[in-house]
């Protein structure tokens, strides 16, 4: 992982934790223990998927950086879709409050992309890799050789 890939996610886990503990507060607050269990449960939810997903991406965006907005794209449909899928089992269950739950579901993931967003804008990504120290004498004769102009 690059400084880079490791900066956004931390500015994305960091406030998603802290909205995470403000959940639980919350939840412990109006629906006792089994709220704020459902607000940690939620937390650590968000936290794998979308943690996993930019994991993957990045990954995979480093090899083939060509597919990086078509895997953005399915690898965000896949989390929200995981996510739906989270939702639907613990539906009925008893061991948490659902509602709290699926707000926290809610709440986490829109604080973890509008971070992740903020990390990708302050990030000093490079568009152009920048030559190695070495390459800059014998340059032109690469590209005499190659025929690239």
């Amino acid at each position: 992982m690059q400084v880079n890939d490791a900066r956004v996610l931390r500015g994305a886990a960091i406030p998603t934790a802290l909205a995470g503990v403000l959940a639980v507060i919350i939840g412990s607050l109006v629906s006792g223990v089994k709220g704020g269990i459902g607000a940690a449960a939620a937390t650590v939810v968000v936290m794998v998927f979308f943690g996993l997903g930019l994991f993957a991406l990045q990954r995979l965006s480093h090899k083939h950086p060509e597919l990086m907005m078509g895997v953005g794209l399915i690898t965000y449909m896949t989390q929200l879709l995981l996510l739906g899928v989270v939702l639907a089992v613990f539906k009925n269950t008893d061991l948490f409050d659902t509602k709290v739950f699926g707000l926290t579901i809610l709440g986490t993931a829109l604080v973890w992309i509008v971070a992740m967003g903020r990390g990708y804008l302050k990030a000093k990504t490079l568009y152009v890799e920048p030559e190695k120290s070495g390459d800059s004498a014998s340059d032109g004769q690469d590209h005499k050789q190659t025929g690239a102009h």
